[in-house]
């Protein structure tokens, strides 16, 4: 047989396509955990001594978070709460800040808060820091050694959110494949089991989530699951709500399975299967939809700016993804699981996995837009490594399905001798349909494996030994046994279907453009189930993005904490040059802290706290009340990302301005600074 392969004009043009669904697709990755919120600050700062008391402890979120009567808690140097327990709500305009009130008469000592939060996307959120009245002082404070959401209830949550999102895929993009591409699978038992189970999984899954969201975002103790108070506190959430839609969408779409698989597949006549495919196409797309909607209205795309574009461009986007994958699934089901796929069918999902690339590149841009932050947090920061591993994966996936769009263009071009391939697996199946009934009208059971299932190679050939081979039967003894013999009939219909099967499946295996395709696409899927994964993870981290403004709100204050004799100063800069790797964050100590000689330690380190070597670092410390200054330190490197002076002379106490000049190239350099008082 002669193959032909794609020209390079169509190979080039669609291979530029599938580079722009790569972009679209991992900038769309990013989008989710874009949402997080993060602690942007705080009052008393991390690791303040402060002289006297504050009234309370307040905390500045990044984004809108849903407070309860716990999530903040002051804990005194023995373990007791030293805070009131009522949560008072700081927020005004675009500032989203909380605190607690704290006890009156609290004895000097270093104090412990812990918060814990749920933030606008739904994700657990948790941290702790200190600050000291009068002095700092030792802490019998033990904080969990897990941050919310994780430990067993994390990992279980995570695994019930990418089956969640793979059955969904599965049944979407199963009954998409089944009625766009190939309806007579409709009545595939392979096929109706993949759906199907794809149903059981999204279903299972979500129950799961909706019992595993109380100790997830709370004491994350497995028994807790069970807990009924907990679970009617986590049905008056969004993603409660959202998650109760869901099962009760799934209801429809249990009905959906139920007519395609059962009235659409035994339709005979062709105005009403195109009747009931209109139905079946237009009300899966509202459920189809709908069920992508409980991920949209409760997650990411229903925080940040423009959630009203936002919201419909994720469900599209999860639609587009489930249209592809779960296609893809089914399809590499049915070319190794069932004797013959028609090549029409092979060529129409084609088709539709490139309308969904287009539809993956286009909201992926729009979400990378609308939620990616600076190329510098792509290496800089574990977020930025899943999205590398992310391109990488996609990377290959592209390739391997441009090898199987090859093998399937090598499909369509094949030139089969004989009667229409289609026609041919109509005359089979039109056949054993007839052995089918013939058996159970005779008390049998029907015919197994390959029932109704289409061929797509061979002559007219085929319909004539099935033909022959009856009428030899007709002068067997065993033939006329079993005209009087129900059971014998049966038993002989299964055994004519069975031989029928084996044979197109030898003919299958022996097309060598067919195990061609099914080999690429099973490595396609293997690929397409690891990018499943990594995506999953990708929307619980924190991104790049999120971490750089949490540390830029973090060092804008003008003014620092005020400094206790004797206790170091320790204060955090972000800065950034604008140059490759100019992005990162300097912490400077001044020990210890007063008038007089100080030794001084400053670390330049990248967003994700790695050392960042830089070719210079200059300091000056400006008194501006007393016209002093500024005073120019010349530190010394000691190693990569660490300078150290000694001896740093303060002369007077008072409100101190401390400069930093940090320079990563020869022409990229900036100056960052801040107010500190000091003795």
């Amino acid at each position: 047989m002669t193959t032909t392969a794609p020209r390079l004009g169509t190979a080039l043009a669609r291979l530029l396509i599938l580079a722009a669904a790569l972009l679209g697709t991992l900038l769309a990755g990013a989008a989710p955990a874009s949402a997080h919120a993060a602690l942007t600050g705080s009052d008393p700062k991390d690791g303040a001594v402060v002289a006297t008391a504050p009234e309370e402890v307040n905390l500045t979120f990044s984004e809108q978070v849903a407070m309860s009567t716990d999530s903040i808690r002051v804990l005194d140097p023995a373990g007791r709460r030293a805070d009131t327990g009522e949560i008072r709500d700081l927020c005004s305009g675009a500032i989203v800040r909380y605190g607690v009130g704290l006890r009156a008469g609290l004895p000097d000592g270093t104090y412990t808060v812990a918060w814990q939060t749920v933030s606008a996307d739904s994700h657990p959120i948790s941290g702790a820091f200190t600050f000291s009245i009068g002095a700092p002082s030792t802490t019998s404070v033990a904080l969990p050694d897990r941050s919310a959401g994780g430990g067993i209830v994390g990992t279980l949550y995570g695994l019930a959110r990418y089956l969640s999102y793979a059955g969904f895929a599965v049944l979407v993009g199963g009954g998409a494949f089944v009625l766009a591409c190939w309806p007579r699978g409709a009545s595939v038992r392979p096929v109706q089991q993949t759906v199907v189970r794809g149903w059981l999984t999204l279903t299972g899954a979500t129950l799961v989530l909706l019992l595993l969201r109380n100790p997830y975002t709370g004491s994350g103790e497995l028994s807790d699951a069970f807990d009924l108070a907990g679970l009617k506190s986590v049905l008056e959430t969004k993603t409660g709500a959202a998650l109760t839609s869901r099962l009760l969408l799934l209801g429809a779409a249990a009905l959906f399975v139920a007519v395609l698989f059962g009235s659409y597949a035994r339709r005979t006549d062709p105005k009403e299967k195109k009747d009931l495919s209109f139905g079946l196409a237009l009300g899966g797309t509202v459920v189809a939809a709908g069920i992508a909607g409980t991920w949209a209205l409760a997650e990411h795309a229903s925080t940040g700016i423009q959630p009203g574009i936002a919201m419909p461009v994720d469900i599209l986007h999860l639609l587009a993804v489930a249209a592809w994958l779960g296609g893809l699934t089914v399809l590499l089901v049915s070319l190794y699981r069932t004797p013959y796929v028609d090549r029409s069918a092979v060529e129409r999902f084609s088709r539709v996995a490139f309308g969904a690339v287009l539809v993956l590149a286009a909201t992926g841009l729009y979400q990378s837009w609308r939620q990616v932050g600076s190329w510098s947090a792509l290496t800089g920061t574990r977020y930025g490594q899943l999205l590398l591993v992310k391109i990488g994966l996609m990377c290959v996936l592209i390739g391997i399905a441009w090898i199987s769009r090859r093998w399937t263009r090598r499909l369509a071009d094949a030139k089969p001798t004989g009667e229409a391939p289609e026609k041919t697996g109509q005359a089979e199946e039109t056949a054993e349909t007839a052995e089918t009934e013939k058996a159970e009208e005779t008390g049998g059971t029907g015919g197994t494996g390959g029932t109704g299932e289409a061929g797509t190679t061979g002559g007219s050939g085929e319909a004539g030994e099935t033909a022959d081979e009856t009428a030899t039967e007709a002068g067997d003894p065993a033939t006329d046994e079993a005209a009087t013999d129900p059971e014998r009939a049966a038993q002989l219909a299964r055994q004519r279907v069975a031989v029928a099967t084996a044979r197109r499946k030898r003919e299958r295996d022996a097309d060598p453009e067919r195990a061609g395709l099914r080999r690429s696409v099973l490595t396609e899927a293997a690929v397409a189930v690891v990018l499943l994964a990594v995506t999953t993870v990708l929307t619980s981290t924190e991104p790049g993005r999120t971490e750089e403004e949490a540390a830029a709100r973090g060092g804008n204050a003008s003014s620092g904490p005020a400094a206790v004799p004797d206790r170091p100063v320790d204060i955090r800069l972000p800065f950034d040059t604008g140059g490759v790797e100019g992005k990162g964050i300097v912490r400077l100590s001044l020990d210890p802290g007063r008038t007089g000689a100080n030794a001084l330690h400053l670390y330049v380190e990248r967003p994700n706290g790695k050392p960042l070597d830089v070719p210079e670092v200059k300091i000056a410390l400006t008194l501006d009340a007393k016209d002093i200054g500024p005073l120019p330190v010349a530190p010394d490197r000691i190693q990569t990302g660490h300078w150290s002076a000694s001896g740093v002379q303060i002369p007077i106490s008072g409100d101190w301005r401390i400069q930093v000049t940090v320079r990563t190239s020869e022409i990229d350099q900036t100056t960052v600074e801040k107010n500190v008082k000091i003795g």
